[in-house]
C-alpha cells in the first residue's frame, strides 16, 4: 500500500489520480526533481512544446508545502519592495515585483484555462495592521496602485472592525485581484495536464544519485534511471542531499494550520467576508472562510524545529481565540503542519548552477505566485525563450549557516515577535 498524503483540509478534498514509481531506463530532454507546484508549472510549460519531460517525485505530487500551505494567491515575495531594493536597486527591484504580478495571472489564467472548478479561487486577500500606521499604510498602498497598477482598496478602522470583528486590527489593506485557493487540487490539475501531454509523472521515486558533469546528465532512483540534457531540482523544505549546494542554500522551516469544525454563525458573526486575511508580523496569522464559510482555515506559526510540537492544535486555537474571543466554544477539527524552504534573503533562489542543471526553491512564506513564476521562467531558460531567469541572480544559492544560521533564524524570530508586541502594546 503505498502510503497517502498526511490529512489536511485540502487531501481530504483532493482529487485521486496516482503515478506508478519511475522503472527501467528513459531518455529525456528534461529530467523534473520535485513534484511541487514550480515542478508541476515548469513540466506543463515543456510538454506544451513538446519537449521529453519526466518529474520524479519522491511522495505524492504536491505532497509537501505545495499541497498544505493557506493557498493565498498575491504579488510580492516573502521579503518586501524596499529590502529588495536595497540590495538590486530600484530598477531591477520593480521587474522582479512584475514578475510576481505575471505569477498570480499565471496562476488565474491555468485555472481558467484548464477549468479546474475544484480549485475553488475566492477573490480578494486583506492585509490588518494590529496598530495604526499613522498613514504609512495607506502610502504604501497607493504607491503600489501607482507603480504596478495593483487593485487596492485601503480599509479604514470602522470598516476593519466591520468586516474583522476583533479588537486587534486598526487598519488594513484589500488586495482585490488577489485571491485564495485550492493549492492541492490546482497542482494535482496541473500533473494531469502535463502526463495527458505526453510528460511522465512519477510519484513514490526519490532521486538517491545523480552524475551531473557531462553533457547527458543521468539521474537515478533505486528502480529507475533517467538521461537527460537538462535537470531541473524544484524540491523544497524536504529537500534531500543528492545535490548538496541547494541543500545548504536554505533552511525547512515549520508552519502550522488548523480547520475548524463546522459553525457557519459563529464563524460569520466573526469573519463577515469572504477575503482571506493576513496580518503584517512576521510570523503573523493568515487565515480564510472554507465550505462556503461554515469553517475557518487558520495558520501561523513559523519555527526552525522540524518535528511536530505535540499541541498544534492547541498553539494554533489560543491565537484565533485570542483574536476572537467571541470564537472562544469553535473547536478545531484537524491540524497539520509543513516544512518551507526559506533562503537567508527571503528571496526565491531560481536559476542555473552549471549548464544544463537548473534549481527552482526556496518559495517559503509567498509560495503560490513565486512557484509559478520560477517554473515559467526556468522553462523558458531551458528552451532559450527567454533569460528572465537571470534576474533572481543576485538571490543565489548563498549558504544557509548551518546550525549558526539556524539559530540566526530563530533569534531573529523572535526578536520580531517581541517588536511586534511592543507595537500591539502601545495601540490599546
Amino acid at each position: 500500500m503505498q502510503p497517502a498524503y498526511i490529512e489536511t483540509y485540502y487531501s481530504r478534498n483532493a482529487t485521486t489520480e496516482r503515478y506508478a514509481p519511475a522503472v527501467g531506463h528513459t531518455e529525456a530532454d528534461v529530467c523534473i526533481v520535485g513534484g511541487g507546484l514550480a515542478g508541476l508549472t515548469a513540466a506543463l510549460k515543456l510538454a506544451r512544446i513538446g519537449r521529453k519531460v519526466v518529474l520524479l517525485e519522491a511522495q505524492r505530487v504536491a505532497w509537501g508545502a505545495s499541497g498544505r500551505n493557506g493557498g493565498f494567491v498575491s504579488a510580492g515575495y516573502a521579503t518586501g519592495v524596499v529590502a529588495i531594493e536595497r540590495r538590486v536597486g530600484p530598477d531591477q527591484a520593480r521587474e522582479l515585483f512584475r514578475l510576481s504580478m505575471e505569477g498570480v495571472e499565471i496562476v488565474r489564467n491555468t485555472i481558467d484555462g484548464l477549468g479546474i472548478r475544484d480549485a475553488h479561487p475566492v477573490p480578494g486577500i486583506a492585509k490588518a495592521l494590529r496598530y495604526d500606521s499613522r498613514g504609512a499604510l495607506k502610502l504604501a498602498s497607493e504607491r503600489q496602485q501607482r507603480e504596478f497598477g495593483l487593485r487596492l482598496r485601503y480599509l479604514p478602522r470602522d470598516e476593519v472592525r466591520e468586516l474583522f470583528v476583533s479588537p486587534k486590527y486598526h487598519e488594513a489593506v484589500l488586495d482585490e485581484g488577489a485571491f485564495h485557493f485550492h493549492p492541492l487540487n490546482y497542482a494535482r490539475a496541473l500533473a494531469r495536464e502535463a502526463s495527458r501531454l505526453g510528460a511522465a509523472i512519477h510519484e513514490h521515486s526519490p532521486v538517491v544519485t545523480a552524475d551531473l558533469d557531462g553533457a547527458r546528465k543521468i539521474v537515478r532512483t533505486n528502480s529507475a534511471e533517467i538521461t537527460a540534457e537538462h535537470v531541473v531540482f524544484t524540491t523544497g523544505g524536504y529537500t534531500g542531499g543528492v545535490l548538496p549546494a541547494l541543500k545548504r542554500a536554505f533552511l525547512p522551516i515549520a508552519t502550522y494550520v488548523l480547520l475548524t469544525e463546522q459553525a457557519p454563525d459563529l464563524v460569520q458573526g466573526a469573519i463577515r467576508t469572504r477575503a482571506a486575511i493576513l496580518d503584517d508580523r512576521r510570523a503573523g496569522d493568515y487565515y480564510r472562510l472554507v465550505d462556503g464559510g461554515s469553517r475557518i482555515l487558520w495558520g501561523g506559526r513559523i519555527t526552525t524545529r522540524t518535528t511536530d510540537p505535540r499541541d498544534i492544535a492547541a498553539l494554533l486555537r489560543r491565537e484565533m481565540v485570542t483574536t476572537y474571543p467571541q470564537l472562544s466554544d469553535l473547536q478545531v477539527e484537524i491540524a497539520w503542519s509543513g516544512l518551507m524552504a526559506y533562503a537567508r534573503h527571503l528571496m526565491p533562489q531560481i536559476g542555473q548552477w552549471k549548464p544544463g542543471v537548473w534549481y527552482c526553491t526556496a518559495f517559503g512564506g509567498h509560495g503560490m505566485n513565486t512557484t509559478a513564476i520560477g517554473g515559467t521562467v526556468i522553462a523558458e531558460g531551458i528552451t532559450g525563450e527567454s533569460d528572465r531567469y537571470r534576474l533572481f541572480a543576485p538571490f543565489d544559492l548563498a549558504w544557509n549557516g548551518g546550525i549558526f544560521g539556524r539559530a540566526a533564524v530563530q533569534l531573529t524570530y523572535w526578536s520580531y515577535q517581541a517588536a511586534d508586541a511592543v507595537k500591539e502594546f502601545r495601540a490599546r
